[in-house]
């Protein structure tokens, strides 16, 4: 029987899931899971965090509520294995090994590291410089083949393939090169600053989360930038009219697009039909998330089995890594 690919992706613990986040990547990831072609592996990536400003309280806290929200929207225990990449021991201590071979231009030239230390200037530490050397470990560690990522992080995973390849060229041929699975993200903009990526950085006035109830998805869509407001109104109305593209019936879409290009567009009513689609679409989200979270006892079963199984898999990498770099 022919082995299942191994596809990885992981996901920082921020808070509360947003329809960015969604259309970005875990729509994406039940989509893949579900068509029986890999054999997944989702880590929630807490070491990662603590490059930023979190709290260690929020930190664990944010963690559980992640598990919490990725079991909602679709991941399958049964299917992915779901695990947290602090309770795998092999993630730090390869990232060390590949410390050890990575220039230091390549990770000095890393957009996201400089795009973090100029939204944390207080908080330039070493892990944002090391942060892809992290990374390559969380994908490497696990022989994966198949990385999905949309075109802004393509830039890490071709360092993810050059760390493997100037680890294989000192030490032999063993890392798998992993290739990018890219995926059509799209461009969920700020619902207060369209110019802008949806964010939680931004205040929760600029995002509308998975979990937010009616009334709530409501009254931020009924607030969101359409008028020419500083010469964002234009980006404001393209962003909500890509959400209704990606969450409503292909007519209700059409019909507002071609209000929006004769100029018979009723804005009030994009956004409360817009609402109402986004409500409807999370609906099962929310019950499913409450289940969970009257259940928490069921999450951390499920993250401790997911823990286990890529432990077997992360231990059969470093027990080979180890030999090869003379450690053993």
């Amino acid at each position: 029987m022919t082995k299942k690919p191994i596809l990885i992706s992981g996901i920082q613990p921020t808070g509360n899931l947003h329809i960015g986040n969604y259309l970005g990547a875990v729509k994406n990831w039940v989509d893949l899971q579900n068509s029986g072609k890999y054999r997944m592996f989702i880590c929630i990536v807490d070491l990662h965090a603590l490059t930023g400003n979190q709290s260690a309280e929020e930190v664990k806290k944010n963690t559980l509520n992640l598990a919490i929200e990725l079991l909602a929207a679709g991941i399958d225990p049964k299917k992915t294995t779901l695990f947290v990449q602090s309770h795998v021991t092999g993630h730090t201590e390869l990232a060390w090994l590949f410390n050890c071979i990575t220039p230091l231009g390549e990770l000095e030239r890393m957009t996201q590291f400089k795009d973090k230390s100029s939204r944390q200037m207080k908080n330039i530490n070493a892990g944002l410089l090391t942060y892809p050397a992290l990374m390559a470990s969380d994908i490497l560690l696990y022989q994966s083949q198949r990385i999905p990522v949309g075109e802004d992080q393509v830039q890490h995973v071709e360092l993810t393939r050059s760390i493997a390849r100037w680890f294989n060229g000192r030490y032999g041929d063993y890392f798998t090169l992993p290739e990018v699975v890219l995926t059509n993200i799209p461009r969920v903009k700020s619902l207060q600053e369209p110019d802008k990526k949806m964010s939680k950085s931004h205040g929760e006035k600029n995002y509308i989360a998975l979990c937010d109830d009616p009334e709530v998805i409501q009254n931020k869509l009924k607030k969101a930038v359409t008028a020419s407001e500083g010469g964002m109104g234009s980006q404001g109305v393209q962003n909500l009219l890509g959400l209704l593209k990606e969450f409503g019936e292909k007519d209700v879409y059409e019909m507002y697009l071609k209000q929006e290009k004769d100029g018979t567009i009723q804005y009030g009513n994009l956004k409360k039909d817009l609402a109402q689609i986004i409500s409807d679409t999370f609906s099962d989200f929310r019950v499913e998330r409450k289940k969970y979270l009257s259940n928490q006892r069921r999450v951390l079963t499920i993250l401790k089995e997911g823990a286990k199984g890529a432990q077997k898999v992360a231990d059969k990498t470093l027990k080979e890594v180890y030999r090869l770099v003379g450690l053993r």
